[in-house]
């Protein structure tokens, strides 16, 4: 019974082991297709996907363009940099990881929010930058330490460098990190991701951003499972950016400074016939490095809330009433008109009456009996009250464009002012109120509603000088020279002006006799300027004018001078603003004098001059 039993379960247990063992071959038939598949129909995929897992590929930053002065020397240049950064999916908490490498080398509160920030906006993978510019002391110590910090990447790098500092700053500009804003307007450029790029914000730095830039390179490395870096496998350089070549002298660009020290002022230098600017000085001014390794909350707060505004390049965004200076053109105005001539006279006695207004002369009891020369000479107000009525503000204004005031004239500076220039029809849009001919006299001294730059009245004064183009400024060299249209104004009315602008500085009674050159062998034309800020009232007239070194120094007058050397022979011209300097004799033109003379001294365009002579010769 027993063994009948037994013979009944075999085909049972049979069948039971055939099932199970047919499930397992089942099992394992699937299983050696998926391994076949994965290792040899997918092999490739995967392979390339543990490649990802063992190679990272990373944008290299190229070498940002060098800015150098019309003698190859550099003002704007590239330094190593020691940096740290962190990518965020490779650290375990970005929070914990940055406490950490703080008991190595100090990172400040705000980079702290900065990384946090940047790790929320932008993908994981994504570098960031932690800290710039260590010591290679500070970089060893977190090389020692770097498997204790996960995430954590060092790198060697490029920073900017500006060996000039404050000297160049209002030109050269700097960069600084990529904002939200660049992000947008980046056109989908990756190199504005990497951790710690930077970009042109003001000055040359910003309008020349697309030479500078160059393009990015790549490099390949293999990393292990922290993310730390074995090897490198392949590395393909970028294109670096393009050398830009500008037309100071930094030589003089120095000296400018220096002489402008202590002063809220600005000047330029311009070569005459090329329009080359030599020097473009703005005081007080800072330090472009600091902005580049990053500026602290009250460094910004005292370059900002300066009344002397240091982050203002006064050159070119600087609005000033031109005062004296502008009376070059009124006269061009009237003798190209035909309304007046050279013989043209008008008696002085300190004041000129229009109606029931009184409008003074800043020798209060008067000049005497003037013509136009004298006028120019002494600075005479009332004699440029009586041309600017009888001419009227649209032939002057028609003239100023013709000496490039009330225009925007370098666009290689962003930011530049064109000033106002006014006219009829302008105030009627502007304000909204017609023109009154006593705005056209106190417009004929160079006040009222126009504006202008130092720019401008620098240009204004090359074109005087070289009398038949209309130069334009230029700060950039181009590899062709600019076709300049002619000026437009007849020689004799320029020889009167020239004439004019050479008594101011050499004549016995010209406003800025006391600035001779030292070296007698040049001899510079000139014209003093002050520009009213504040109203004088009737009462103060009568019981005298306050002293400018008597009342608060933002209502003192502006001090002014245009000038350009040499007279019989013109090469350079310059102008030099000093706010709330007082006297254009007193306060501006020993200044122009210095640097205008150090100008002739150093001869900057005499090398240019030369080759451009050789090439002729040699053709």
């Amino acid at each position: 019974m027993k063994e009948r039993i037994e013979k009944a379960r075999y085909p049972v247990f049979t069948r039971r082991a055939l099932m199970l063992g047919g499930l397992k071959a089942g099992l394992l038939t699937v299983l050696a297709g998926r391994l076949y598949y994965l290792q040899v129909v997918d092999a490739d995929q995967y392979s390339m996907l543990a490649d990802e897992n063992r190679m990272n590929l990373r944008l290299l930053a190229p070498p940002r363009g060098r800015i150098l002065d019309r003698r190859g020397v550099p003002v704007a240049t590239n330094r190593q940099n020691f940096r740290v950064v962190i990518v965020p999916e490779q650290a375990q908490s970005v929070e914990a990881t940055l406490a950490a490498l703080n008991e190595i080398v100090p990172v400040s509160a705000h980079d702290r929010a900065r990384v946090l920030k940047e790790a929320a906006r932008k993908r994981s993978f994504v570098p960031i930058s932690v800290v710039d510019n260590l010591t290679w002391e500070e970089f060893a110590r977190i090389n020692v330490r770097s498997p204790d910090l996960p995430g954590i990447q060092l790198d060697v790098g490029d920073t900017r460098d500006y060996p000039f500092r404050s000297h160049m700053a209002h030109v050269i500009g700097y960069v600084a990190p990529v904002s939200e804003k660049d992000l947008k307007q980046g056109e989908g450029d990756p190199l504005l991701e990497l951790p710690g790029f930077r970009i042109g914000k003001r000055g040359l730095e910003r309008s020349q951003e697309a030479s500078l830039r160059g393009a990015a390179g790549n490099q390949r490395v293999e990393v292990n499972a922290f993310g730390r870096v074995i090897r490198e496998l392949s590395r393909t350089e970028g294109r670096p950016g393009q050398d830009i070549e500008t037309t100071l002298d930094a030589r003089l660009q120095r000296f400018a400074m220096s002489r402008l020290q202590g002063n809220s002022a600005a000047s330029v230098v311009m070569d005459v016939y090329s329009g080359d600017v030599l020097a473009m000085a703005s005081t007080p001014s800072f330090d472009p490095n600091a902005f580049n390794v990053g500026l602290t909350t009250t460094e910004w707060k005292r370059l900002t809330t300066n009344p002397r505004k240091p982050l203002t390049n006064k050159a070119v965004t600087g609005r000033y009433p031109p005062g004296s200076t502008f009376k070059m053109v009124v006269a061009l105005a009237a003798l190209e008109s035909g309304i007046v001539n050279t013989s043209h006279r008008v008696f002085c006695n300190g004041k000129h009456q229009l109606g029931n207004h009184t409008f003074h002369c800043w020798k209060r009891w008067g000049h005497g009996w003037m013509n136009m020369i004298d006028a120019i000479t002494e600075s005479c107000d009332v004699y440029f009250y009586d041309i600017a009525r009888k001419v009227g503000i649209d032939r002057i204004a028609a003239m100023s464009e013709k000496f490039g005031l009330g225009q925007q004239l370098l666009p290689d500076l962003p930011g530049e002012s064109a000033g106002v220039v006014p006219t009829k029809l302008w105030k009627e849009g502007a304000i909204g109120e017609p023109w009154q001919i006593g705005e056209t006299l106190i417009a004929g001294i160079g006040q009222g509603y126009l504006l202008t730059t130092p720019l401008q009245l620098a240009t204004m004064t090359a074109r005087i000088a070289n009398g038949l183009q209309a130069v334009m400024p230029q700060i950039v060299k181009r590899p062709e020279p600019v076709r300049l249209k002619p000026l437009g104004v007849s020689d004799d009315a320029m020889d009167v002006i020239r004439e004019g602008m050479h008594l101011v500085v050499h004549g016995k009674k010209g406003t800025a006799r006391n600035s001779k050159m030292e070296n007698r062998d040049w001899e510079m034309a000139g014209k003093t300027g002050t520009a009213q800020v504040r109203r004088i009232s009737k009462a103060e007239r009568e019981s005298g004018v306050l002293k400018n070194e008597d009342i608060e120094w933002r209502t003192r007058d502006h001090a002014l001078f245009v000038g350009y050397a040499p007279f019989d022979a013109p090469r350079y011209a310059i102008s030099v603003l000093v706010e709330h300097g007082g006297s254009g004799s007193t306060a501006a033109a020993p200044i122009a004098r210095d640097i205008l003379e150090h100008t002739l001294t150093l001869d900057p365009s005499k090398a240019e001059l030369a080759q451009a002579g050789a090439a002729q010769n040699g053709g």
